[in-house]
């Protein structure tokens, strides 16, 4: 298939066309030509879009799909779909299933239910087994199979030698340990950030001290071990700070924030609505506020949905009894581009992710593979159901104004567009 993007605003700092708006000629997934204006043959696919911006391809590296065992929550076949739609050429999924995915058996299931598809699909494999936090799962024989990473899906390690084993252990094959930054027995039952909103609306608080004593354990043994780990989901000020003087020292330490956590604050518990119920819990404007300086800074290393569709029984109940999650692919460009510059949100979703997990890097350039989002920055629009494409609806975004909505993906030698 020969496709052309016409009239493309490359946003590409790598690239020797970055912020010029060019024609793109794609030919058998490569890219044939970048030039001012190409023009049409009878053959090709034309690709005319309003204000179209193009980028290398977006990855994000925290996305739950229930497929297996949670198939009416999201199947493999429709979250890839979702994902190329939203603008990911790329998604690391978590190991939330049932089974949980801990094994050389189950990475290949994954890996074989999403092969062929425009987005390309890397699993995350548990740290431990079954996401139990008491034994090493097979971390190296899932690393042979495809793993890009070992973490417990919002899980933290309390076994603090378990983790040091961990940490010990990957470097022999040079594999990253996610940690969840989340001390059990300081949260104990709360279920939203602990302040003057928990207290006036009378709901159990989660200190963000449970986050960040978790981070300064980690990054105490990380010190002492050595390896590459990588903190995802913070939420906290003091979070963002630990790891930047963690930074400073040289340790091999990198780490996420979800696009709610950056648009959100707990003032959104005022209607006990349980799209809003996540974790990490939202925190304040104090917190919102470090945590984008923390991505402009280049503390925070990556933007992620954390995108974790939870079916209506589990999700439209009493606001204590409700799961926790929030669907994201949809809404994180939109979310993200409101707060901040284009370049930084590019460089968060592309260049970053694939330099911490190992993936190979793209660049818009003649006789490049073309992986590519196209997408609308400038486009402002109230997020609504009719925006959910995934098949579970819980958005922690429904009724928020966004900027800037993905057109699709040219992945794969596919073209899929919204």
């Amino acid at each position: 298939m020969t496709t052309l993007l016409k009239s493309a605003t490359i946003i590409d700092a790598s690239s020797p066309h970055h912020q010029q708006t060019k024609d793109i000629l794609i030919v058998n997934g490569k890219i044939a030509k970048i030039a001012n204006s190409i023009k049409p043959e009878s053959n090709y696919k034309v690709i005319q879009l309003d204000n179209l911006h193009v980028s290398c391809g977006w990855f994000d590296t925290s996305v739950s799909l229930g497929e297996p065992g949670y198939e009416e929550r999201e199947t493999i076949a429709h979250g890839i779909t979702v994902a190329a739609k939203s603008g990911f050429t790329t998604i690391a999924v978590n190991p939330n299933t049932n089974p949980v995915i801990d094994s050389k058996s189950d990475v290949e299931f994954l890996i074989n239910k999403a092969a062929n598809s425009a987005t390309k699909l890397v699993p995350i494999g548990a740290l431990t087994k079954g996401c139990e936090g008491n034994e090493l799962a097979e971390m190296y024989d899932m690393q042979q199979s495809g793993a890009v990473a070992f973490g417990d899906y919002n899980k933290s390690i309390s076994n603090d030698n378990l983790l040091k084993i961990a940490l010990l252990y990957a470097q022999n094959f040079d594999g990253l340990v996610l940690s969840f930054p989340k001390n059990k027995a300081i949260t104990g039952e709360g279920i939203v950030n602990e302040g003057i909103n928990s207290t006036r609306l009378g709901l159990k608080g989660a200190p963000a001290l449970a986050e960040e004593i978790q981070v300064a354990r980690d990054l105490f043994l990380l010190e002492y071990t050595g390896g590459r780990l990588h903190i995802p989901t913070i939420s906290s000020a003091k979070s963002v700070q630990l790891i930047k003087e963690a930074k400073k020292k040289g340790l091999q330490v990198t780490c996420s924030v979800t696009a709610h956590h950056l648009l959100l604050t707990d003032e959104e518990l005022e209607g006990f609505d349980s799209n809003v119920k996540v974790t990490p819990p939202l925190r304040t404007k104090k917190d919102t506020r470090a945590l984008i300086k923390g991505v402009k800074d280049g503390i925070i290393d990556v933007i992620t949905s954390d995108h974790n569709p939870i079916d209506i029984e589990n999700k439209k109940l009493e606001f204590s009894l409700a799961k926790n999650g929030t669907i994201g692919m949809e809404s994180l460009f939109g979310a993200v581009n409101s707060q901040l510059d284009i370049e930084t949100t590019i460089k968060a979703l592309t260049v970053n992710p694939r330099k911490i997990f190992n993936q190979k890097n793209s660049f818009i350039a003649k006789d490049q593979e073309a992986n590519l989002t196209l997408f609308n920055p400038e486009i402002i629009y109230t997020f609504s159901e009719k925006d959910i494409l995934s098949s579970s609806k819980n958005s922690a975004f429904n009724g928020k104004e966004l900027k800037g909505k993905a057109y699709g993906i040219y992945a794969n030698k596919k073209l899929v567009l919204n």
